[in-house]
């Protein structure tokens, strides 16, 4: 009896925006578990995201339920949970990214294994939003972007460059083999130190594992492309400090971002930061504007958010497709985690919930006649 008046109220919560519990529709819910609907309505997307896990719940199109979930703002009429409103104080009060902290998220995502992500990612190795403006494929959006960030940045042969967050070294070895400059790449992953290292083997590149509070070298340009999502709200002013230090005067700061559009949230979903991106915090655009206050001037504002929405349904496409080759290494629980966090960020780009921005700064006394790039 109890099980069947939390499913009439989950029912009729999720009735009101279209979703139907054991519906028809591509983007229902199909319970496995008739305690479904009282750990989702105790749990919200905390238990939501796990409960998947689990196997409780399935849905045809994981991406157009989060997307419908998100835009109808259905966790607002769900009761916070303890685990919810814990995540909340901890963000506001901790700092959860220092030094020492910030490695976490290397060990815990980008360590996973090569195998996963050379399944997933375009043969780059490109671990953020493509730029699909003109692109047909996974490979052509992510040589897009990078020609975009270089277009940016202005480059020219013999710069020096730092790319903060390099990732598998992919960037790094397309500025220095495409537009001649040397690049420093940091990261705080010691798998792809090791890949990024042989990656760019040859090249005029150097990569190092740093937190990006260790960097004292001055550089001409300076490049962070999905890296600052992991630096959080406590640290901005230092990180915009840290890289004014190393930007020559006369230089151009990137700073590729995902970015949060509302400003009363605490910047993660708790189930991303528990099993996907632990300690990560999107910013907004105005925490950003204020951290840089008397430390840059904004030159460029660009967003492509919706581009991340396609990107990230191609990874899923690439992963379960190519999933057999290596599902030696990995468990089904894991296949459902790793399905539920693709297809949940491609609902939450396609909801508008978050934007992805590409931010052009300059130091404030420099006098320079930068013409945006599209």
């Amino acid at each position: 009896m109890e099980n069947n008046r939390f499913f009439k109220k989950l029912e009729d919560l999720l009735d009101s925006v279209g979703i139907r519990l054991n519906g028809s529709n591509p983007w229902d819910i199909q319970i496995n578990n008739r305690r479904f609907p009282s750990r989702v309505l105790a749990g919200g997307s905390l238990a939501l995201g796990e409960s998947y896990m689990d196997g409780w719940w399935d849905c045809q199109a994981i991406d157009q339920l989060i997307c419908r979930l998100l835009n109808a703002e259905v966790e607002k009429k769900v009761r916070r949970s303890l685990t919810l409103l814990q995540a909340l104080i901890k963000t506001r009060i901790l700092n959860l990214q220092t030094k020492t902290r910030s490695f976490i998220v290397g060990k815990k995502h980008y360590d996973l294994g090569h195998d996963l992500f050379r399944t997933m990612l375009d043969q780059r190795m490109i671990y953020s939003c493509g730029y699909w403006k003109d692109a047909k494929t996974l490979d052509e959006a992510q040589e897009a972007k990078l020609e975009l960030i270089a277009r940016k940045l202005k480059l020219e042969p013999g710069m020096t460059v730092l790319d903060i967050g390099c990732g598998w070294g992919g960037l790094a070895k397309f500025l220095a083999e495409k537009h001649g400059v040397h690049v420093t790449g940091i990261t705080i992953s010691r798998d792809q130190e090791q890949w990024a290292i042989e990656n760019c083997e040859g090249m005029d590149v150097q990569i190092m594992l740093r937190d990006y509070r260790e960097i004292e070298d001055k550089f001409d340009r300076i490049v962070s492309v999905g890296m600052f999502e992991h630096v959080g709200r406590r640290n901005y002013v230092d990180y915009f400090k840290t890289v004014n230090r190393c930007l020559k005067d006369g230089g151009l700061h990137l700073l590729h971002t995902i970015g949060a559009n509302e400003t009363d949230g605490y910047g993660m979903d708790p189930w991303l930061d528990k099993y996907i991106f632990p300690n990560a915090i999107l910013p907004t655009a105005a925490r950003i504007t204020r951290a840089i206050d008397h430390l840059f001037k904004i030159e460029d504002w660009h967003n492509f958010g919706e581009y991340y929405d396609k990107t990230l349904m191609h990874w899923h496409d690439n992963f379960t497709s190519r999933w057999n080759d290596i599902n030696a290494n990995y468990d089904t629980r894991f296949y459902r985690m790793w399905k539920y966090y693709l297809l949940s960020c491609a609902g939450t780009f396609r909801s508008g919930v978050n934007g992805l921005w590409q931010v052009v700064l300059s130091k404030p006394h420099d006098r320079l006649s930068y013409e945006s790039v599209r």
